[in-house]
């Protein structure tokens, strides 16, 4: 845009605007399935509390015995040197608060988790307005910190475009992965008969962001749904194999052939690295992990003396 002579702040507002308007089209498409979703959620809290009752053969699930024994040690721990009398009327109480499922605490946490998602979700919108609008502000300041030596200059700026470059390819590979993941998605999901297939390809789509734990997700989450609607193994092994099976064929052969042009990355190290980013920022450490890993691995390759780290982080 701004070799359209379009202003910096016009161009990076109407970048934003599009990616916002983009999303918000697509929600606005499949906003019924997502109702639909929610509606059915009574429902498949009925289904599974009516399996969950039958297989324990109607002596209380599992959650409820536990509860119980729980309640039992915390009475009997904190009924210590009290009234007798009042111990025996206790354990009634504290069975009765025991066998009682607070659904209330579960839509609470659920409720919160929204709104914390919701809120990292637009703070992310804010950053990448206020980076487009800084442009190549930082990497001129970089540059500037390095010195005046030429050769520590023309080392940075080799930095600098390498690591913009392997981050493009890196969040391009994302963009063409995901969106055939979602649609390969879509249409298995359609042909076998499965309900509200469009908001679950979006769904596996945004999941497999993650990788490894991504395609887990999704398989976890497709079968439990095909459980609930059909009731059936056989189903419930065709909708996960299916999703297994695309996101396998996408991650195994599209996704490491594009990774493939991008870096040479060691698997281990990725894995491990994802595992720890993910535990410090959750789920957006999971998709910041792989470009933290990029950018080390660029930075350890041109700078002398973190050539050991190049050679941890590579094949």
């Amino acid at each position: 845009l701004e070799r359209l002579r379009i202003p910096r702040l016009i161009g990076a507002t109407i970048v934003t605007g599009v990616l916002l308007g983009g999303m918000g089209a697509t929600m606005y498409r499949l906003q019924d399935e997502f109702f639909n979703i929610l509606d059915e959620l009574p429902t498949l809290t009925h289904k599974v509390t009516k399996l969950v009752t039958s297989a324990t053969g109607g002596e209380g699930s599992t959650i409820q015995r536990v509860q119980k024994a729980a309640a039992e040690i915390e009475q009997a721990t904190a009924n210590v040197g009290a009234n007798p009398r009042l111990i025996q009327r206790r354990p009634t109480v504290a069975a009765q608060h025991s066998s009682s499922f607070r659904i209330t605490d579960w839509l609470l946490a659920g409720s919160v988790g929204l709104a914390s998602f919701v809120t990292q979700s637009t703070m992310v919108v804010f950053l990448v307005f206020f980076l487009l609008l800084a442009g190549d502000t930082f990497k001129r300041k970089l540059v500037k910190l390095t010195g005046p030596s030429l050769t520590r200059k023309k080392v940075t700026v080799h930095i600098l475009d390498d690591i913009n470059t392997s981050i493009q390819n890196y969040m391009f590979m994302l963009l063409v992965t995901n969106i055939l993941l979602a649609l390969l998605m879509w249409v298995a999901l359609r042909a076998i008969g499965l309900e509200n297939a469009g908001a679950w390809a979006i769904f596996a789509g945004v999941a497999h962001i993650m990788p490894y734990f991504g395609p887990l997700l999704i398989t976890s989450a497709t079968g439990l749904v095909a459980f609930m609607q059909f009731e059936s193994l056989r189903m419930v092994i065709l909708v996960a194999g299916a999703s297994m099976g695309i996101a396998t064929l996408v991650g195994m052969v599209v996704t490491t052939w594009m990774t493939g042009k991008i870096a040479k990355m060691n698997p281990a190290a990725v894995f491990v690295s994802l595992l720890f980013w993910g535990w410090l920022w959750g789920m957006w450490g999971l998709l910041l992990g792989v470009p933290v890993v990029v950018v080390l691995k660029v930075v350890a390759e041109r700078v002398e003396g973190m050539e050991a780290l190049a050679e941890l982080l590579g094949e």
